[in-house]
């Protein structure tokens, strides 16, 4: 099959327009998935909180390390040395393998009738996701970020509603899992195969759009293309992201193992929903990463040093801003806050919020570091210092969880952070002196 060439990006929007969609679209989903754990602790129980936040912490990693962090790949890949084919095929066996790994974990772990279904739709949600993933690398590789945020949109709103509708039917979370798993599917038939299918299309020079021969070719190009050889090489040289993300997945729901094995499933849906918070700014920091790293990439690519660093401050600078804001939100507002979302027992750990918004705050802006490490392709460079953070987070709450309870795990998480932040720094400067030398 001959390759279809095409422009690198066909009337991008501007990184500002990509900055707004992105940010409209994350907020939204953000808000839905807030909305998700409000739904369950109004409708269910602490338990039930802590049981929905367990099947997300069993499926996380595994979705995370056999994602491969593709989409980044895909994203950054300025010189264009896979086709979307290569990504599709990589990600259709990589979630296979995902959802294998999940029913193995199943079978051998003593959980619960009702925790193993809700872990097992929980992980057809996300392989469904991966798959909507993998189009999103490419819409972002054209720059085309309005299309992935309303379709973050959709999916967290199709989300909310139909884990209502499941709970509320079935009283369970079995049904809320189910829902999501819908939703996950309806989104990526009904919106995401349109948009990866337009975006090529806006692709191919306005002079060359047309029902011939060349534009069913450009269709044809994004099938999976079943090139073993060249899936060997980009597996091997993602590999190292998909280990990041293993490590980053652990570095989040190691304390959440750590308090359901001391403290039980009530205390980790309180903390859990605690902590959703913070972790909701995570994801408005990864949406607006995603919309920086393509144009980071081209810059590093072509050697250009100083706008390399420019965008990167600027993006740290945004996200150490909203870090201080969410701080001051939370000092003045946390128990009111907690106790509209979520209920007057959630309420009474107001002290605690402060606690775990402080890492995060921290990492907000420490998170820009790491996509300025993807965009410069230092992936290997990311499993020692998520390996080092990782066992920081166990290390300390191993020690400070049976002393000082939940407040302990915030304080690990406190170290933790300065580590990544103090490794990413150093990174960061090595691969500006390495550009610089290129120049």
């Amino acid at each position: 099959m001959s390759r279809v060439e095409v422009s690198p990006i066909s009337n991008p929007l501007s990184l500002r327009r990509n900055f707004s969609w992105t940010l409209m679209g994350n907020v939204v989903y953000t808000a839905c998935q807030w909305g998700m754990l409000v739904v369950i602790a109004r409708l269910g129980s602490p338990e039930k909180v802590g049981q929905f936040t367990l099947g997300l912490a069993v499926t996380a990693p595994v979705i995370l390390l056999t994602n491969l962090q593709l989409r980044d790949v895909q994203a950054t890949d300025a010189n264009r040395q896979y086709e979307f084919g290569d990504y599709l095929s990589l990600r259709m066996i990589s979630t296979i393998i995902s959802l294998l790994i999940i029913l193995g974990i199943i079978a051998l772990a003593d959980y619960s009738r009702e925790a193993a279904w809700v872990i097992f739709f929980l992980g057809m949600s996300r392989a469904l996701d991966a798959l909507s993933d993998i189009f999103y690398g490419f819409i972002q590789l054209h720059e085309r970020m309005a299309r992935i945020a309303i379709s973050m949109m959709l999916k967290g709103g199709l989300s909310l509603l139909l884990l209502g509708v499941g709970m509320y039917v079935s009283h369970s979370v079995v049904g809320g899992a189910i829902g999501l798993m819908i939703a996950s599917l309806l989104v990526l038939i009904g919106y995401d195969f349109y948009s990866i299918l337009l975006v090529s299309r806006q692709a191919v020079p306005p002079e060359k759009r047309n029902f011939s021969a060349s534009n069913r070719s450009e269709l044809r190009s994004l099938r999976p293309q079943w090139q073993w050889k060249k899936l060997r090489k980009l597996t091997a040289y993602a590999l190292p992201l998909g280990l990041v993300m293993l490590l980053f997945s652990l570095n989040v729901n190691i304390p959440r193992y750590l308090v359901e094995w001391h403290l039980g499933e009530h205390t980790l849906g309180i903390f859990a929903a605690i902590a959703s918070l913070p972790l909701a700014g995570n994801m408005v920091m990864s949406a607006l990463g995603q919309a920086a790293i393509p144009r980071l990439a081209k810059y590093y690519a072509a050697g250009n040093r100083a706008a390399f660093r420019t965008l990167l401050l600027k993006s740290v600078g945004v996200g150490g801003l909203l870090g201080g804001i969410g701080v001051g939100i939370v000092l003045l507002k946390g128990q009111e806050l907690l106790t509209l979302l979520f209920g007057e027992e959630y309420g009474q750990q107001a002290d605690l919020l402060v606690w775990l918004m402080i890492p995060a705050a921290i990492g907000y802006a420490g998170s820009f570091l790491g996509n300025g490490m993807t965009a410069a392709h230092y992936f290997r460079a990311q499993i020692p210092l998520f390996v080092t953070v990782t066992t920081v987070t166990t290390v300390a709450s191993l020690w400070l969880l049976p002393i000082m309870g939940l407040y302990g795990i915030a304080i690990a998480l406190l170290l933790a952070v300065f580590v990544q932040v103090a490794i990413s720094s150093g990174v960061i400067i090595h691969a500006l002196h390495k550009v610089g030398r290129q120049v």
